[in-house]
């Protein structure tokens, strides 16, 4: 014939309730420390700057490559030359989730947050982004560039 052995006793001071809702703020910890994550590089910034001023000088021509582009980060401004001697201004924010835009390739300006491209003209090339770069004025005087 055979016996049962008694059920072991739960250890004391921990209830099945205490378990329980330990797990569930362990879980709720996790879930929200990866929330915070931005998904920026290491060395990449997720704040853009603000826009500089009306007449603010950016830099001369020659630092803008025809059929490509140059982010001025600390003016909060990409300017594109897609052809010669046709400047334009963008604001440097991505308009997915606001990380500053940080690479150019060629004629592709790239957002490190979340692989956002855009053209020469600040029009969305490939998403998340739901619509392209925000034009921001700038100006030709003599050889540098300044904002307008």
């Amino acid at each position: 014939m055979l016996t049962a052995e008694p059920a072991p006793l739960p250890a004391p001071g921990l209830s099945r309730r205490t378990v329980v809702v330990g797990g569930a703020v362990t879980l709720g910890a996790g879930v929200a420390v990866a929330g915070c994550a931005t998904g920026v590089p290491a060395g990449q910034s997720d704040t853009p700057a603000t826009v500089a001023a009306s007449g603010t000088t950016l830099g001369p021509t020659s630092d803008v490559p025809v059929g490509s582009a140059k982010i001025y980060s600390s003016a909060g401004v990409v300017v594109t030359q897609a052809t010669a001697g046709k400047f334009a201004g963008f604001s440097t924010v991505c308009p997915h989730q606001g990380c500053a835009v940080a690479k150019v390739e060629g004629a592709t300006i790239v957002c490190p947050c979340h692989g956002s491209q855009f053209g020469l003209d600040g029009s969305v090339q490939q998403g998340p982004a739901p619509k392209g770069l925000t034009p921001e004025p700038v100006a030709v005087k003599g050889t540098e560039i300044t904002m307008a």
